[in-house]
C-alpha cells in the first residue's frame, strides 16, 4: 500500500516550492503518494498584483535579499532555479484551477508549472488567462478550466481545507502529514527521508 502524504501549501510561498520539488525527487523511493492541498496565507494581495516592495518595504530590501539568499541556496541544493518575485499576485484563482487540475489527473503536473511560471518566470498567477495558458500547456481543457473558475464551484473546496488546516493545527505552510503525523517546513532532501522513514515506521506499528 503506498503511503499518502498530504501537503498544505501556496503557490505564492517559496518554502512551499522547494517542498513540493523535493517530495517529487524522493517519492518513488517511499512510494509516496502526494495529495496536494491548497491554503492560502495572502488573501489580501489584489489579484493584479502588488509591487514586493509595495509590501516589505523598501527599508526592508537589505533583510529580504538575504533571506531570498538563504531560499536560493536551498533550491540550489536540489537543482532548483528560483528568484523572488518583483510582483506579488493573489494565488486565489491558481489554487482553485489546481482543484481542477487533480479532478482532472494532471494536478501534479499543473502544480509544477504554476510554481514554475510564477518564481522563474515572474507570471502573474492572479491572472485567469495566465492561469488558462497554463493550463492548456499541461494538456487541461482551457474551456472547461476557465468555466469551472467562473463558476466559482472551488471556492467552498479551499474554505473547507482551510478549516481542516485549522482544525489539525497547521498555522504556516509547508505543512506535511503521513496519516496523523505533521512535518512543518522545507527539509533537505536528507532530512525528509528521514522523517518520512521514521513515519512509515510509527504508522507500520500501528498497523500491526
Amino acid at each position: 500500500m503506498a503511503l499518502k502524504l498530504q501537503m498544505f501549501s501556496d503557490f505564492v510561498c517559496p518554502f512551499c516550492y522547494i517542498g513540493f520539488e523535493t517530495v517529487r525527487r524522493i517519492k518513488d523511493e517511499f512510494g509516496l503518494e502526494l495529495e496536494w492541498r491548497g491554503f492560502q496565507i495572502h488573501p489580501e494581495w489584489p489579484a493584479e498584483g502588488i509591487a514586493a516592495d509595495g509590501v516589505y518595504g523598501a527599508t526592508d530590501t537589505d533583510a529580504r535579499r538575504a533571506a531570498w539568499g538563504r531560499i536560493q541556496a536551498m533550491a540550489e541544493s536540489i537543482g532548483l532555479t528560483m528568484k523572488p518575485p518583483a510582483v506579488l499576485t493573489n494565488s486565489r484563482i491558481a489554487l482553485e484551477a489546481a482543484e481542477f487540475a487533480c479532478e482532472a489527473g494532471l494536478g501534479e503536473s499543473f502544480e509544477e508549472r504554476v510554481y514554475r511560471a510564477y518564481f522563474q518566470e515572474g507570471a502573474n498567477i492572479g491572472d485567469t488567462e495566465v492561469i488558462g495558458d497554463l493550463g492548456a500547456q499541461v494538456g487541461l481543457d482551457r474551456t472547461a478550466l476557465s468555466d469551472a473558475l467562473a463558476s466559482g464551484r472551488y471556492s467552498l473546496k479551499l474554505k473547507n481545507t482551510a478549516l481542516v488546516a485549522n482544525q489539525r493545527g497547521v498555522s504556516g505552510v509547508p505543512t506535511f502529514f503521513i496519516g496523523q503525523f505533521p512535518m512543518v517546513g522545507a527539509q533537505s532532501e536528507d532530512v525528509m527521508r528521514k522523517l518520512l522513514s521514521r513515519a512509515a515506521e510509527r504508522i507500520n506499528t500501528i498497523e500491526q
